[in-house]
Order: C-alpha cells, then structure tokens, then sequence
C-alpha cells in the first residue's frame, strides 16, 4: 500500500517565496573581491541578467513567476508527495514519513526548477551563451535543458571525477546540446593553473566555479549560472515547499521535521524555507534539519566566515559556513554535496539556530538508500540518500523516545545515473572519509581577511 497526494496542474505556485523578507535579521552583505565593499548591480552586470540580479537583493516577500516558466514547470509540476507506508513498515516506527519527489523532473532533480527560470531571464535580456559548472551531473543536466529550451548555448565544467564516475549525465547534457568538458580543463587559466600544480587534480566545484565565471567574463554575449547557493536559486527552488505545504493540507497533517540534503543549499531552501516561514511567525515550530556527508562537513566542522566561492577567487565574497575555498574533497558518490561552502542564506538561518544540521557517512547512507529502493521502489540519488538516511535515524529516535513524529523529506533526484555508485556498495569498495581537523584547520588559515 501507498499513498500518493498529488496536487492539481492549475496549483502549481504563481509565486516565489523569499524568506529574506522575513529573516530576523537582514543577510550578510556580499563583498566585492578585489575592494571588499559591498557590491552594487553593476559589478554583477557582466556575469547575470538584470532581473536576476534584482531577484538576488530582493526584500519582496512573494515574487510572481512568469507564465512562460510556469508552462514549462507544468512538464512535471506539481510533484507527487508519497507516504512511505513501506518504509514505515519495514523499519517498525510508529512515525509518518513522506516524501516530496523531484526526481519526476525531465533531468531527473530538483536543479529544474531553477534552471528554467535562469535560462528565462538570460534570453529576456538577450544574453545568447550559458557557462555553468556541474558537480554529479543534476545541474548541469537541468541548465542544458533550460538552454535547450531557450536556444541558448551551453557549457558545462564538469568535476573530474564527476565526469569519469558518471558519464550518462554527460552524455544526457550532450543531448540536450550543451559542450562538457572536465574540470580542470586547459580551457581557462583557472583550469590551467590548477592542472599545471596536480595534473590529476580530481577536481572540486570550487575549481569549476572559477572556470565558468571566468568563461562568463571574458565573453559579452554569456551569463554565469549557478545550480545552487545564491539567494535567486534558493528563491525558484521555493516551488518545492510551497507545493509540500498544500499536499500536507490535504494529508490532514503537518511536519515536526522537515528534512533535505544540503550542499550548496538550494534543496534545502526549496522544500524547507515556506516551512521556516511558519516557525518565524511563531504559527508552527517545525525543525529544518540540512544532512551532509561527514567528508564534507561545511555546516557542522566549517567556520561562518566570509569566504570566497570558488577556488580562483574570482567571485564575490559570501558570509558563509565553509570549509575553506581551496577544500578540494575526497571523491565520494554525492558528489552534488563536494562543496566548500553553503549558501548565505542557509547559513545565516543555521548560524541564528533557526536551522539545524547532520552529517554522516556514505556507507551508512547507501544502506538506508538500499532499504528505500527496496521498500518504496525509487533508486534514490546518492544526495537524496542523505535525507532518506536522516528521516530513518529520526523516526528510530522517536521510537526510542516513546514519541510519534511526521517526518518529511525531500527526495531530491533519482539515481538512475548513479548505478556504478550501487556497484561499488554493493560490491563493500565504498569507504567513509573523515574529513581530518589539520586539512581544515590549513584551508581556514588561508581565508580572507575581511574587516568586521
């Protein structure tokens, strides 16, 4: 047995939710990274449309989506909310679980959802070419299908190790039409520098980063796109949330927890920001709980600093969790959570204690991911696994606690292209990296100075 709430075509959200309209406090400024004053419209002028740079500073607590971007969303929004009756059932709790599905997505994730939007504003404002960085593939599958949609050329810097590990979402961002080359690449001087000190760097999306801004800047006729962090991109991801508010309605029900991976921090946003807005308003008290892999501990082991976003440090300067904008991870199979940093936002609300954070494991991850699959019958993303992995260790809490939870989760994505990661688990070649103290210690040493 399984329940399916599902919501009608005509409720797709006519609106954005901004949660900067009701923070308690106003966000971090960003800096510029050579002056580090706060940066205006202009400095961003060369990398974004200018609605999405007014999307990025806007206090507009709800922002119309237009119609062009809501006839595509409708390609798959609403998304199905499942009961995870099975699940429930196969671990013994007296909990509800349910989960929110993106990976119905035609890119298979939540990324959509941003990258139409983005691909939107770039062909409104006459922008013709798209370079973006991609860590497992999700984004940069999703920003191939905007530009696919707008006639937009689109190039990819994809990690390196993203690119031998899953070469099916390479070449599903090649079908769609986009280039994709390794990152680091012999394409820029970021990628150069990098292979010239470690020809077989395996890369990490603070490299890539640099790679795609730098594409961006030196061409007139193309935007820079970034699948995750940035307040715009949390902003569309919104529609996650808002769709998962109106099926708990018609579930009769409403989460104590409310749970998502988070690398850059957009997922988290997407479905857990509309529910923060209850906790804010003091109408609801949900916890918001962002899960990461113990081998990229931005949340629960980096320092809320002011940090670059990329490696070259050539973007502006985030108040942020990080790890510190040189952090290169191990190669695990999450790899849309290798990220140094998170997004600003997410960070602000953690650092206020609005947000929680969990981090573990990739083997003790697979393991709930295995359970899920056999169970519920969706092959989640190694990412997505993080929060499956987390509702299960809530819902055993509970149990042990004598409580009876409701437990939703974002299921961010399918791992239909992750299935070498499968492999190496099922085969016991997947291991768990403790990222060490004295590697972040080091990168943290090397942030910038900025005055307070």
């Amino acid at each position: 047995m399984q329940v399916k709430i599902l919501l009608k075509d005509s409720e797709i959200p006519k609106t954005w939710y901004n949660v900067m309209a009701d923070m308690p406090t106003p966000p971090a400024p960003v800096l510029h990274p050579g002056t580090g004053k706060p940066v205006g419209p202009d400095d961003l002028a060369p990398l974004f449309p200018m609605p999405l740079i007014e999307q990025e500073v806007s206090r507009q607590r709800e922002i119309p989506i237009p119609d062009e971007v809501r006839r595509i969303y409708a390609l798959w929004r609403p998304t199905p909310m499942f009961r995870a009756l099975r699940l429930e059932e196969a671990i013994g709790t007296k909990s509800r679980i349910y989960y929110k599905y993106e990976g119905v997505s035609p890119a298979g994730s939540h990324k959509p959802n941003t990258a139409i939007p983005q691909a939107y504003y770039n062909k409104m404002s006459g922008r013709k070419r798209i370079a973006t960085e991609t860590g497992a593939g999700q984004w940069g599958s999703a920003m191939a299908m905007g530009g696919c949609f707008f006639g937009l050329e689109v190039k990819v810097y994809m990690v390196k190790v993203s690119y031998d590990q899953k070469p099916y979402r390479r070449m599903l961002m090649e079908s769609y039409g986009a280039k994709v080359v390794p990152s680091p690449s012999p394409d820029t001087n970021a990628g150069r520098g990098i292979l010239s000190q470690d020809p077989k760097s395996p890369g990490s999306l603070g490299i890539a980063i640099s790679e795609a801004v730098e594409d961006a800047a030196s061409r007139e006729d193309t935007s820079y796109s970034l699948g995750s962090v940035l307040n715009h991109v949390c902003l569309h991801q919104t529609v996650i949330g808002l769709e998962a508010q109106e099926q708990m309605k018609l579930a009769n029900d409403y989460p104590d927890v409310v749970i998502a991976c988070c690398g850059g921090g957009s997922n988290l946003a997407g479905i857990g920001f509309p529910f923060l807005r209850d906790k804010i308003s003091g109408g609801k008290n949900p916890r918001v709980v962002a899960v990461e892999p113990s081998s990229c501990p931005t949340l629960t082991k980096g320092i809320y600093a002011y940090d670059f976003g990329d490696t070259a440090r050539l973007t502006p300067l985030l108040k942020m969790y990080t790890l510190g904008h040189d952090f290169v991870p191990p190669g695990i199979h999450a790899g849309g959570l290798r990220y140094h940093g998170d997004s600003a936002l997410v960070s602000q609300l953690y650092n206020e204690r609005l947000l929680e954070a969990q981090a573990y494991g990739q083997t003790s991850v697979f393991t709930s991911a295995v359970i899920f699959t056999r169970t519920e019958g969706l092959l989640p993303a190694p990412e997505s696994s993080h929060a499956i992995h987390a509702a299960i260790m809530e819902a055993k809490r509970a149990d042990e606690e004598g409580t009876r939870k409701t437990i939703l989760f974002n299921l961010s994505g399918h791992g239909f292209f992750d299935l070498s990661a499968y492999e190496d688990f099922q085969n016991g070649r997947l291991v768990d990296y403790e990222h060490p103290e004295g590697k972040i210690a080091e990168a943290l040493d090397r942030l910038p100075k900025v005055e307070a």
